[in-house]
């Protein structure tokens, strides 16, 4: 008999920017099971060391422990080197990991962002298979991305500084929750990356 593997944990919407002076990332706070709403808590913004940051997209499962392993292999990085690892290092890190499951029975299924501010800020886009692209300007992730995509196509100004990206990226994952029925819950994250670290505040969603 054949076996049909769960319905997991899913959808999203998530968008990262390039400002003046830092890294602006936002993401909603619904998870989906199929059809049903399994959280309106979700965690979508993680923080793997003090100055980087993934958003994610996909199965939560496996976003999660992603998290988990990027922040020990970080950890050890600096350990042994006593110095924090590059943004760029980060990312490669992260797509080789990715790319090593390709092969296996259910690779990773995720699409994500990771940013942070080292000597720059930076944001780079992963995909299941570990493909990876630096950003120069602005991403989206998710169920919800056409329609945040969208909005910052329409709004995104170069040289845009962190406190009016916040408002932007917050307008943009607010545009998907209205339209994308897998984006929603109870607030919508935003986290501000700078030379002084992470700040993630909270906006809640009528």
């Amino acid at each position: 008999m054949e076996e049909k593997l769960p319905i997991r944990k899913s959808g999203t919407t998530t968008v990262g920017l390039i400002c003046s002076d830092g890294v602006v990332l936002a993401a909603e706070k619904r998870s989906t099971l199929g059809y049903m709403v399994a959280s309106k808590e979700a965690e979508k913004i993680l923080p793997i060391e003090d100055h980087i940051a993934l958003t994610i997209a996909g199965y939560e499962g496996d976003c999660q422990a992603l998290a988990r392993l990027m922040r020990a292999e970080l950890k050890l990085f600096s350990m042994e080197t006593k110095r924090k690892i590059s943004i760029k290092g980060a990312a490669t890190l992260l797509a080789n990991i990715l790319h090593s499951g390709r092969w296996s029975f259910l690779p990773y299924m995720v699409q994500l962002i990771l940013a942070g501010y080292g000597e720059k800020p930076a944001i780079f886009t992963l995909d299941a298979l570990g493909s990876i692209e630096e950003e120069k300007k602005f991403f989206s992730t998710g169920s919800g991305s056409p329609i945040a995509l969208g909005v910052l196509e329409s709004d995104y100004k170069d040289g845009i500084s962190a406190e009016e990206g916040g408002k932007l990226a917050l307008k943009a994952v607010r545009a998907a929750t209205e339209r994308d029925i897998a984006s929603g819950g109870k607030a919508i994250d935003v986290a501000v990356i700078t030379k002084e670290g992470i700040r993630i505040t909270r906006h809640e969603l009528k």
